[in-house]
C-alpha cells in the first residue's frame, strides 16, 4: 500500500534505496540534527538492516519519494503499539529538498494514515531542542510541545535537551476541521 499526500509518495524501502540511506547515515549535517547514536555506516551494514524489514512489524520504515519520482527522503512509524493506540514518528529529508515543504507533507500524511488507517490514538516525536527547522515543522502540523528532558543529548562537545512533541486523533480532527491541514 502506498501512502500519499500532494507532493509525495511513502513507499516500501527497496533495496535499490539503500544507496541514498547509506549517504544520509553518513552525512555529518543530518546526523547532527538527529538523536540516537551515530557511527560511520557501510554498504553491507545498510543491507544488513534492509533484510529485518518486515510489513508485519511494529517498525514500519518507508522512502519517501517526490511527484517525479525522485527519492527525497525516509520517514518511519515505530514503536507501533495497537493495545495502547500510540507510535513514534521520523522522518529524514535530502539537504537538496528542505525547505520545500516535503517534511511537513510527509508529517501530514503519515499521521493521516496512523489515525485513518491504524485506529491508532497518539503519536509522538522527538527533536534536538537546538533543531529549530524540525521544531517549527512539528508546530505548523498541529503538534503540541510536551516537555523537555534535560541534557539528553551530547553533541560536538554540549548537552542538549530532548523535546518531545505529541499529536492526538482529536487535535488531528480539529485542525481537519478547521482547514489548517488537509484531509
Amino acid at each position: 500500500m502506498l501512502i500519499t499526500g500532494n507532493k509525495i509518495t511513502l513507499r516500501a524501502v527497496e533495496n535499490a534505496d539503500l544507496v541514498h540511506f547509506h549517504q544520509w547515515a553518513n552525512d555529518p549535517d543530518i546526523q547532527y540534527m538527529l538523536g540516537g547514536w551515530h557511527f560511520p555506516t557501510n554498504l553491507n551494514d545498510q543491507e544488513k538492516w534492509f533484510q529485518t524489514l518486515n510489513c508485519n512489524s511494529l517498525n514500519q520504515r518507508f522512502t519517501v519519494t517526490n511527484n517525479d519520482g525522485v527519492i527525497i527522503g525516509m520517514a518511519n512509524l515505530v514503536n507501533i503499539n495497537f493495545k495502547d493506540g500510540n507510535a513514534e514518528l521520523g522522518l529524514i529529508v535530502d539537504k537538496r529538498f528542505q525547505g520545500l515543504g516535503y517534511g511537513k507533507e510527509i508529517v501530514l500524511s503519515l499521521v493521516k494514515y496512523a489515525f485513518n488507517e491504524l485506529r491508532l490514538n497518539r503519536i509522538e516525536t522527538t527533536v534536538i531542542a537546538y533543531n529549530q527547522p524540525s521544531l517549527s515543522l512539528f508546530a505548523n502540523c498541529g503538534w503540541t510541545k510536551e516537555g523537555e528532558l534535560r541534557d539528553w543529548y551530547y553533541r560536538k562537545g554540549n548537552y542538549h535537551n530532548k523535546v518531545v512533541l505529541s499529536i492526538l486523533h482529536k487535535e488531528y480532527a480539529t485542525y481537519l476541521q478547521d482547514g489548517k491541514i488537509y484531509s
